[in-house]
């Protein structure tokens, strides 16, 4: 029987993918916040100790299709001609502010893959930030655990900050947050709460 974490986490999913394709904006997207938000985010990013976790650029369609393949992108999903130029625009939003990412790592869905090295030229494929629709209970739990104890080494490590690129609903089950594509999320570690949401860095 799942539990009451796990069964969260369902209801969590069902309900963003309900917004996705009710085309609900208050639930599937979020707002995007000020100019005060922006530099709160890039203020972080500079002092360092902190993850920055990106939810992908522009992506056409809802879910991937049912003959979707990992490791073939005329399977999945993929940028749209507005998503590549978003991606474009993110790591150009970061090289303008004198940021460079200590390490990217991205799921391994193309459209993620994709927004990491079109931002930042270069990208290292991560299970554990892929789509949760694509594993069992017990797997996204597991990678669910997994990206919580890789945030915390990056957090104490206090040098630099990462890039992880990743899909919605990882966002939320890491953090019970929504995102709109393109938004980034600049993350922190609490000993007693765990992941914690410093600032939003708005899609370009």
């Amino acid at each position: 029987m799942p539990s009451n974490t796990s069964q969260e986490l369902l209801a969590r999913r069902r309900l963003l993918q309900l917004a996705a394709v009710a085309g609900w904006p208050g639930l599937a997207l979020a707002a995007g916040p000020g100019p005060e938000a922006d530099a709160d985010a890039l203020a972080l990013l500079k002092r360092g100790g902190v993850v920055l976790a990106l939810r992908h650029a522009l992506a056409p369609g809802t879910f991937d299709p049912p003959s979707f393949k990992l490791g073939d992108c005329s399977t999945q999903r993929n940028l749209s001609e507005q998503g590549r130029a978003q991606a474009r625009a993110l790591g150009q939003r970061l090289r303008a502010a004198g940021l460079s990412p200590a390490r990217v790592r991205s799921s391994p869905w193309c459209r993620c893959m994709d927004t990491a090295e079109l931002a930042f030229g270069r990208a290292e494929a991560w299970s554990a930030l892929g789509s949760p629709r694509a594993g069992s209970e017990e797997t996204n739990a597991q990678s669910l655990a997994e990206l919580r104890q890789a945030l915390g080494v990056a957090v104490r490590q206090g040098a630099g900050f990462e890039v992880w690129v990743t899909h919605m609903f990882v966002l939320s089950d890491l953090l019970g947050v929504n995102t709109a594509s393109g938004e980034g999320l600049v993350l922190g570690w609490d000993a007693s709460t765990g992941p914690r949401l410093l600032a939003r860095l708005p899609a370009p």
